[in-house]
């Protein structure tokens, strides 16, 4: 194992959690977007966007035998796609809205806003920790150098 593995681990991982709370802002700013899309001749709301992540290696074994061999392959985790939530949308009762339909019911974003600060508040902890893991790796490299001294 490299000296250098805990730090490209948490970078991997402070990437991975920008690109979630990039994509929770986008969730918010658009929570009450009615045309998010053209679709079918036809303007769509907003779909709420997610991040799926996966570990850059899949399994135990791949790991023991990458490092029993001496490679080094890439560890950390890695966004694999940014997904459409295709949970229903919400309906609300306004008549006067331009976009409302013959019924008078709006088709609002699937976007919950509390649900989004909830996962906005779990991302920036994430970051967080990498941050303090990073720091606390560079801090233990400060203190194996000292010891040639």
């Amino acid at each position: 194992m490299r000296l250098s593995t805990g730090f490209d681990i948490s970078a991997s991982a402070l990437s991975a959690q920008r690109l979630r709370m990039d994509v929770i802002s986008s969730n918010i700013a658009n929570a009450e977007t009615t045309r998010g899309s053209f679709v079918n001749g036809q303007f769509q709301p907003y779909k709420r966007k997610m991040v799926v992540m996966e570990p850059m290696q899949q399994s135990f074994s791949s790991v023991l035998s990458s490092q029993l061999s001496g490679s080094s392959a890439a560890q950390g985790v890695k966004v694999t796609k940014i997904k459409e939530d295709h949970s229903p949308n919400k309906l609300i009762y306004n008549p006067t809205h331009p976009d409302a339909d013959a019924n008078g019911y709006l088709n609002m974003p699937n976007v919950d806003v509390t649900k989004e600060m909830v996962d906005m508040i779990s991302a920036t902890r994430s970051y967080e920790a990498n941050v303090t893991v990073l720091n606390a790796s560079k801090s233990m490299f400060v203190k194996a150098l000292e010891i040639g001294k």
